[in-house]
């Protein structure tokens, strides 16, 4: 329902918006072609091109940990027809984990809507003798430095996961930056990790056929693919989850009304049906942000979470 109100509301900025776009739109993203990132941006292409009633491109610049989209866009015209699709990685976590950017993730780009997120487990080997996150917490401490957690890298979204649920409950996890989550949880299948995050769709096959258990949700609300497994925060107090979204942004110093009717047109995109449902069957949980503001302020709220792990972990910037 509240997707409709939405789509009903974004009427009348998109009717404003006919004159917006009069020719193809590129979508700059980070990801790959045929990644899960690929696939999401391309379903959002479709969308868009159909609202848009104008061709609308993926254009994917891989390589730099996203750097060398973000800078594309960044010094881009700010005319709404080239808009980045990007993660946390980029936008929020490089401000405090490199030692340099050739732009800057917060001044040089315009906010436009959260996309969605991949959600994250933390699952365990099925030899571990725990059924449950506190089972974890317990079973670390009488065994302290004994139990590993695997994450997709140093200051990653999961490291920074496992670094809060160690500095908030005292347990010394011990941290295995692995590339990617998907390598982390083949050594958990395979018994050489005992834990580690996981991506949601990678996951519930392995949970399923009884060759990893999951022990925690890691978001503020529970899955409705996995209802029965709760969410870190139920079991440690405090937790907030480092979000691991992807959103849409635009160069600096979009106009107001073409910001909004980029918005409108991406909120009528994720609100239909069969976009969600093309995203859910790769394990993509479509979002959007009410305004671009609210998207900013989330993304300000999450840049004073990371800066509170980090500093308190004691990560250290790299490159």
């Amino acid at each position: 329902m509240r997707g409709l109100v939405l789509a009903l509301l974004a009427a009348p900025l998109i009717a404003w918006g006919q004159a917006f776009p009069s020719k193809p739109v590129h979508l700059v993203t980070e990801f790959a072609a045929g990644s899960t990132g690929d696939v999401v941006a391309r379903v959002l292409a479709s969308g868009l091109r159909d609202s848009m009633g104008q061709p609308v491109i993926v254009d994917n610049r891989p390589g730099g940990g996203g750097v060398l989209a973000a800078g594309q866009v960044a010094h881009a015209a700010p005319d709404g027809y080239t808009l980045l699709v990007a993660t946390t990685a980029t936008q929020i976590l490089r401000i405090f984990l490199a030692k340099s950017t050739p732009f800057d993730p917060v001044k040089d780009f315009t906010p436009v809507t959260e996309l969605g997120e991949t959600l994250t487990l933390f699952v365990a080997n099925t030899s571990l003798p725990v059924d449950s996150l506190q089972d974890l917490l317990e079973y670390a401490r009488r065994n302290p430095g004994k139990v590993a957690y695997g994450t997709s890298g140093v200051g990653s979204a999961t490291h920074l996961a496992g670094e809060q649920i160690r500095l908030l409950t005292g347990v010394p996890l011990v941290h295995v930056p692995y590339k990617a989550v998907s390598q982390a949880l083949q050594d958990v299948i395979g018994g050489q990790l005992p834990t580690s995050f996981a991506i949601l769709g990678l996951a519930v096959p392995a949970i399923r056929s009884g060759k990893v258990k999951a022990l925690a949700v890691v978001r503020d609300t529970r899955s409705p693919v996995l209802p029965d497994v709760p969410t870190v925060a139920e079991t440690v107090k405090g937790f907030e989850a480092p979000r691991n979204f992807v959103g849409l942004y635009a160069p600096a110093r979009l106009a107001p009304l073409l910001l909004a009717s980029v918005h409108a047109h991406t909120v009528k995109t994720l609100s239909a049906p069969e976009v969600r449902e093309r995203l859910a069957q790769g394990g993509f949980e479509a979002r959007f942000s009410a305004t671009p503001e609210d998207f900013a302020a989330q993304i300000g709220r999450q840049i004073d979470l990371v800066a509170r792990i980090v500093k308190a972990a004691g990560i250290q910037a790299a490159e």
